[in-house]
């Protein structure tokens, strides 16, 4: 790890933080994640408590709220406190609640939403600022089907002055035919949506650089040949995918809620319970469009 990397993580950890006072935070690592506790979802918050879980959320990139009992309304009224809810495009092709992405694998699965790190949605010209799994249903038998959630300012942090300078400026492609027609074989009426968005971007409420690609969605970059850009995106995925320093665990237990900020983070959903199931939905944020 280069020099500078170190430094960004000490700074991340020993940085003074501001008490709470309405909400208990207990982080699940120095590094990410937090689970929050002494809040009831199913009610209305509180201009304080909404202001301390928005903070957290800045601070942590990863909330975990446990011991939830919510109704469909209760998890989109939630939500709605950050913003207007995003439909996804696989539920826009269904009837019924398009704002509630059902999320379950099964014995009769195919596949899993999610079993390779990604960004949610970043094909989107605004892709969402966050988004919230509400998991009700676990594996019987032990736990399965945790989540591994890596932070996307450290990875950029991570990366020499060289590569850093060198991906400056450069933009590439995110493409929803990646994962949902070349890994999951949907056949939609519509093309799904195509946009190019900086390899480097700005948070926009924290200012703090960001590595915005993710092997989920990301087909090239723009200004390098094929061979070039393949070669450029692996070294920087493998950033991600060696360095467990940069992320942390989430282990699901029934009627938890996880809300992660997917400016800054990417996530991966393990598949180690089957022919068991897990079933929850999940409601997104509509953010704004990345930029450097």
């Amino acid at each position: 790890m280069h020099q500078q990397g170190l430094k960004a993580i000490e700074a991340l950890v020993t940085r003074p933080r501001e008490p709470y006072g309405s909400i208990e935070v207990r982080p699940l690592t120095p590094i990410i994640g937090a689970e929050i506790e002494g809040i009831d979802l199913s009610g209305e918050l509180s201009n304080q408590q909404f202001s301390e879980v928005h903070r957290a959320f800045l601070e942590h990139q990863i909330l975990v709220f446990r011991d939830q009992q919510l109704s469909a309304e209760d998890h989109k009224r939630f939500g709605r406190r950050f913003g207007k809810l995003h439909v996804h495009p696989l539920q826009a092709m269904r009837e019924g609640d398009n704002e509630r992405l059902e999320v379950r694998a099964s014995k009769n699965s195919k596949f899993v939403a999610g079993e390779d790190w990604h960004t949610d949605v970043t094909c989107d010209e605004e892709p969402p600022l966050g988004s919230m799994l509400y998991i009700t249903e676990t594996p019987q038998i032990g736990s399965g089907g945790d989540t591994l959630f890596a932070n996307m300012y450290l990875a950029y942090d991570m990366l020499s002055d060289a590569m850093k300078a060198f991906l400056e400026g450069l933009t590439a492609v995110h493409d929803g035919a990646v994962p949902w027609v070349g890994a999951y074989g949907y056949k939609p009426d519509q093309p799904f949506a195509k946009t190019e968005h900086p390899v480097v971007i700005r948070h926009p409420e924290t200012g703090r650089k960001v590595l915005f690609v993710n092997r989920g969605f990301t087909s090239h970059i723009v200004q390098l040949s094929r061979p070039e850009s393949a070669a450029v995106l692996e070294m920087l995925y493998r950033v991600i995918e060696t360095n467990p320093l940069i992320t942390c665990r989430v282990r699901w237990t029934p009627n938890t809620l996880v809300f992660w900020d997917n400016r800054c983070t990417q996530h991966h959903a393990l598949w180690d319970y089957y022919p068991l199931a897990r079933s929850g939905h999940r409601v997104s944020i509509i953010g704004e469009r990345p930029s450097a």
